[in-house]
């Protein structure tokens, strides 16, 4: 597929998807006679574990750290383990942050319907 469809496919933008590739996020991708990339249907479910390390918030020095491991082959599965591992925690802790933070939210939240409450009474 040619990278407008992939990026309609995947929803990130054509630029987007050309840095990727430029920073090494996505591999090299063949091309066709005229100079078009042509990507194969299997980086679709790469791109979409990107976006969800990137939604956990991974930094992208480690997302390419983790795609050269990846491309490196399964010599480096030790590795690609200990890294998500490491980023699982980090982001276990985040959720436990974003969780009390939500209860301080909701309190206020509550706070304030009171107050509205006892006004129109």
């Amino acid at each position: 597929m040619k990278i407008g469809e992939l990026a309609s496919r995947c929803g990130l933008t054509a630029h987007t998807l050309r840095y990727y590739e430029r920073i090494g996020l996505l591999p090299d991708v063949p091309r066709d006679g005229a100079g078009q990339r042509q990507y194969d249907r299997s980086i679709l479910m790469w791109i979409a574990f990107l976006q969800r390390l990137k939604i956990t918030g991974m930094p992208i020095r480690e997302m390419l750290l983790y795609a050269q491991l990846r491309h490196a082959g399964s010599a480096t599965a030790a590795e690609r383990l200990r890294l998500l591992a490491f980023h699982r925690q980090r982001v276990q802790a985040n959720i436990i942050e974003l969780q009390s933070a939500l209860v301080a939210l909701d309190a206020k939240i509550d706070a304030y319907a009171s107050a509205a409450n006892s006004q129109e009474e």
